[in-house]
């Protein structure tokens, strides 16, 4: 089974268009077609940015959904600590965040559309890759 770190602007995207390949991403997820990793920092920046006013005006989700997602990544995914401390992404380290979750939790993949992190490809055996061309990978299971 695939385990995967989703970068927060995916799960956060996914809220914003239910037809958008982040959202079928997600539904993938639902359905058991790979696992997902997430630490307590990435799980405390999703909280927080999902709930931006900016964010939470264009979401198609409502504040229940919102809620029961987050309970649902709470329960279901699998936890890292977090706790690695490396400097990884030059350009951005907050960054690092993602890799140190995909170390930790042992992920095959890190999906993102931040530059900073697909520039790398891969990073000690995680490919890091564009949410579409994670669809595609889903597709082929």
């Amino acid at each position: 089974m695939l385990k995967v770190v989703l970068d927060t602007n995916i799960l956060v995207s996914a809220t914003l268009s239910p037809k958008g390949t982040p959202a079928q991403i997600i539904k993938a997820w639902r359905k058991g077609k790979f696992k997902l990793i997430i630490s307590p920092g990435l799980f405390e920046e999703m909280e927080r940015v999902i709930f931006y006013p900016k964010v939470r005006k264009y979401s198609a989700w409502s504040e229940e959904e919102i809620n029961y997602f987050l309970k649902e990544l709470e329960q279901v995914s699998i936890k890292t600590p977090g706790r690695l401390s490396s400097r990884i992404v030059k350009n951005d380290p907050a960054d690092d965040m993602f890799i140190i979750t995909a170390i930790e939790g042992k992920a095959n993949y890190i999906v993102s559309g931040d530059q900073h992190l697909l520039q790398l490809k891969t990073y000690e055996d995680i490919k890091i890759i564009t949410p579409a061309n994670f669809l595609k990978i889903l597709k082929d299971l």
